[in-house]
């Protein structure tokens, strides 16, 4: 099976090792086991409950109490319709395993993850792009949308809060998809991996598995509950979504790790206070982020509404990787180029490290460019 290079990963591979200040990075700043504990009321005398932990499979498709904990996050969903997975790369990868056939239609936004479209393409699905644009607030244009889908259609693809861009769609938007979607009995795959981190309100918009009856929403506790080292992610979809994803699970994944699944439980039944802590961060550094671009004439934005990253667009005679690589090299400092994500002109920032890396490496950046003509 043939499948395109996974732009972004070959990028992070070959430089995350070699920076001094990652600004690549894309979950909140990682948390520890002794700050899961404290933020779940628990100190380390509770790490006893480990070691009477048989180390067998454990549930195939995620513990009850894991499954419950992940329902809570959700208006609708009940255990049954949820299926724990190998990170959100593992829960997207088996709804496209599952649903899409050679020669079905898929339509998926871009930028976006690129598991969205080229998954799809590797399968031999007939595989169309809703370009996202900056003047349109890097939104998906409905009209465009509608006429992209046909009545042959099998599954649009979309992520919510998108990454790269951090854009939002509301409820509103969501409910325009679902009901473009059920004109042709198409399903609808969110990528809500940075769900939680919006810069108002509770943080969370709604999931598009509680809006449209065909709806899958995929997620995990590696970006927004800063737990990526657990790799644990799910599916909430309707039933019949889970037995068909249940069958490909069979052969690549098993089930996750007991231990991941007792912590990844910890993190969501205290879901309010470890995501509390990542609004803190995720709001406080975007708000240095922003200051940051408005003193920098070589650099625009359209500013997030959510998620971990950010394009910047640069004004700058060098394509995204070179510039991308000359700062590393001058600086240590690392971005995401744009041309990883078919966006060129473009670098991805994240910004939900630790505030002290994310004002360094900005000061960095600042004196690169400055150096510029």
């Amino acid at each position: 099976m043939h499948i395109e290079p996974f732009g972004v990963e070959i990028w992070m591979n070959e430089w995350e090792t070699k920076c001094e200040w990652n600004l690549a990075e894309t979950c909140v700043e990682s948390l520890t086991i002794e700050e899961l504990l404290t933020l779940a009321g628990k100190n380390d005398t509770d790490l006893s409950a480990l070691l009477s932990m048989k180390m067998t499979y454990g549930a195939i498709e995620g513990s009850m109490r894991l499954r419950r904990a992940i329902c809570t996050l959700y208006e609708q969903q009940k255990p049954e319709n949820v299926m724990v997975t190998h990170g959100t790369i593992g829960a997207n990868m088996l709804v496209h395993k599952a649903l899409v056939s050679k020669g079905d239609r898929v339509v998926a936004v871009v930028p976006t993850y690129q598991q969205h479209y080229s998954i799809p393409a590797s399968i031999g699905a007939d595989v169309h792009h809703l370009q996202l644009r900056e003047d349109n607030g890097f939104l998906p244009d409905l009209e465009e949308l509608r006429a992209l889908v046909t009545p042959d259609t099998k599954l649009i693809a979309i992520n919510n809060p998108n990454n790269p861009t951090g854009a939002l769609m509301d409820r509103d938007m969501l409910e325009a998809i679902a009901a473009i979607a059920r004109e042709v009995g198409a399903w609808v795959l969110c990528d809500e991996v940075y769900r939680g981190t919006n810069q108002t309100g509770l943080g969370a918009t709604i999931s598009m598995a509680d809006v449209y009856e065909k709806g899958i929403s995929t997620a995990s506790v590696s970006k927004a509950f800063a737990l990526a080292g657990l790799r644990l992610g799910w599916i909430a979809a309707p039933h019949d979504v889970i037995e068909a994803v249940s069958i490909h699970r069979d052969y690549d994944t098993i089930s996750v790790g007991m231990v991941n699944d007792h912590f990844a439980t910890l993190a969501l039944e205290n879901s309010d206070k470890v995501l509390e802590r990542s609004q803190t961060i995720t709001r406080g550094n975007l708000a240095i982020l922003d200051a940051w671009i408005a003193q920098e004439p070589k650099m625009s934005w359209v500013k997030p509404k959510a998620g971990t990253t950010a394009l910047l667009k640069f004004d700058l005679s060098m394509t995204s990787r070179d510039f991308c690589i000359a700062l590393l090299k001058e600086t240590g400092v690392m971005f995401t180029p744009g041309s990883a994500l078919n966006m060129e002109g473009y670098v991805r920032i994240g910004f939900a490290n630790n505030p002290a890396i994310l004002k360094e490496g900005l000061k960095l950046v600042s004196t690169f460019l400055a150096k510029q003509t």
